[in-house]
């Protein structure tokens, strides 16, 4: 039983809040955040948080603070509210003990109180014998003696759901039709000995709670989803559940090796992609792409060009590869389809403590507003900004040694001698007279723009490369420019 034609899309995003919040669960809110909003539909943000060991509070606010830097508005869930609140799960457990006891009461789920021990002897023998290595049905049908024997043993139960001796079929919305037959997909604990509930039943209970119609997830929870069809068919005869959400298993986020892109990969953590200054709609954008795509000639597009366009049948099943140099050259297209005074702004953390090197007295708000549009054609991340500006706030530039020992080369106090004599000359309003100054300067030495360029620009700035010369010259002023090519010639000449 599926979701009907015409049902209102419902799709949630529940992640656990362990660790820091990581590229490949971005990606997944992604598709659930755009689905719904193509479809007008509504988006529940749950969190799954009853692994105490593992989960915590300091991960909770990170999740909430990585949505709203993200611009994923959700509908329902937590500080939004909603008609199925609680959305934290470790708030909701007198509701999972409630349903794991009707499963029980009627049939569906039963105590296995087989020792982890025992479980493992049996799987070995299974495996030796070429058979499924699965739960065997030991506790299936126990007679009330052998009961009475466990508990006297002191023996704890777990509870176990009791799969159908039945072929489980379903249409997945990115891989098509798929089929499960009743050897690969054995009985499965839904509760602890300690009675703490498990993902395999809070999980579906929650979606069957809160309606949920599609369920867009990760390639690596494929093989639960059999186990977790079965146990909607169970809740709906229970009167729990309304129907079976249709589901949708994304494809994995490869990283370097083409090995699936774990969490503790350090270029998977989001907060790295933050601190480096990515624009949230450019991350966004590059992780559309693995795995969907716009169309075949276009990378890059707006947010809302994607949540117009989106459609999880037009999701590829294939492992999709992240390219950190792709990423950043996206994010670097949306940095410059910025207006200037948005990029001035967003740049701001970038030219303060602790990422700028100069004292707060030194910057020059003029200055950053005259460069600004310049730098903007040039980085790719925020964070580039600081060494891009640094020589304007700097009293003196800071030289890269390799940048030096490349830019001068023999000639070089010649060449800086003409060009300060053709720059104090030039008219310091026009970044033109002073590629002029400069180029002449440089036809005086047999050179053409290029090498006349590069001693002047590291003598000015510090480095071979950074924001077009001629207007870095007219910002950071003629009395500093002249200073600084002095002060090059007097180390050439040391």
């Amino acid at each position: 039983m599926a979701s009907a034609p015409g049902t209102p899309v419902r799709v949630r995003f529940c992640p656990s809040p362990t660790g820091n919040p990581h590229v490949g669960l971005v990606r997944t809110a992604l598709f659930n955040w755009a689905f719904a909003k193509h479809h007008q539909g509504t988006l529940v943000f749950r969190i799954e948080d009853t692994d105490a060991a593992r989960d915590s509070e300091e991960s909770y606010t990170q999740l909430l603070d990585a949505m709203r830097w993200l611009g994923f508005d959700w509908d329902e869930g937590p500080e939004v509210g909603g008609p199925h609140a609680p959305y934290r799960q470790s708030q909701r457990m007198d509701l999972y003990k409630d349903v794991a006891q009707k499963l029980l009461d009627a049939g569906h789920a039963y105590h296995c109180y087989c020792s982890q021990e025992e479980l493992d002897t049996r799987r070995e023998a299974a495996r030796a014998a070429g058979k499924p290595s699965g739960y065997d049905g030991h506790c299936r049908e126990l007679t009330g003696a052998q009961v009475e024997e466990y508990k006297a043993q002191g023996r704890e139960p777990i509870v176990r759901f009791r799969m159908p001796d039945e072929t489980i079929t379903f249409t997945d919305l990115v891989r098509g039709e798929l089929t499960f037959t009743p050897e690969n997909v054995p009985d499965y604990g839904i509760v602890r000995a300690n009675g703490a509930p498990l993902y395999t039943l809070v999980n579906p209970v929650d979606d069957a709670l809160m309606e949920i119609t599609h369920v867009l997830r990760g390639e690596d929870l494929l093989s639960s989803t059999p186990r977790q069809i079965a146990l909607y068919k169970a809740l709906i005869e229970l009167g729990i559940a309304k129907e079976i959400p249709q589901f949708g298993h994304l494809p994995y986020v490869m990283g370097e090796g083409n090995k699936k892109l774990s969490k503790r990969d350090p270029q998977s953590s989001l907060n790295l992609y933050r601190e480096r200054g990515f624009l949230p709609e450019g991350l966004l954008n590059y992780l559309s792409l693995l795995g969907w795509s716009l169309s075949a000639d276009r990378d890059v597009f707006t947010t809302d060009e994607m949540v117009a366009a989106f459609d999880v049948a037009d999701v590829q099943p294939n492992p999709a590869r992240f390219d950190l140099k792709k990423c950043e050259a996206i994010n670097g297209d949306h940095i410059r389809m910025l207006e200037v005074k948005d990029f001035t702004e967003r740049c701001r953390p970038w030219l303060q403590a602790p990422f700028a090197p100069w004292a707060p007295e030194a910057f020059d708000e003029t200055k950053w507003q005259a460069i600004a549009p310049h730098a903007q054609t040039r980085v790719k991340v925020l964070s580039e900004i600081t060494d891009n500006v640094d020589f304007l706030f700097l009293p003196e530039p800071v030289f890269d040694e390799a940048s030096w020992n490349k830019a001068m080369k023999e000639g070089s106090d010649a060449l800086l001698r003409t060009a300060r004599e053709k720059l104090e000359a030039a008219d310091w309003n026009s970044p033109e007279s002073l590629k002029e100054a400069v180029l002449t300067a440089g036809e005086a030495h047999g050179l053409k723009l290029g090498k006349a360029q590069a001693p002047v620009r590291v003598a000015v700035t510090g480095r071979t490369v950074g924001l077009p010369l001629f207007e870095s010259l007219e910002v950071l002023g003629k009395e500093k420019t002249l200073a600084r090519i002095d002060a090059a010639l007097a180390k050439l000449t040391a």
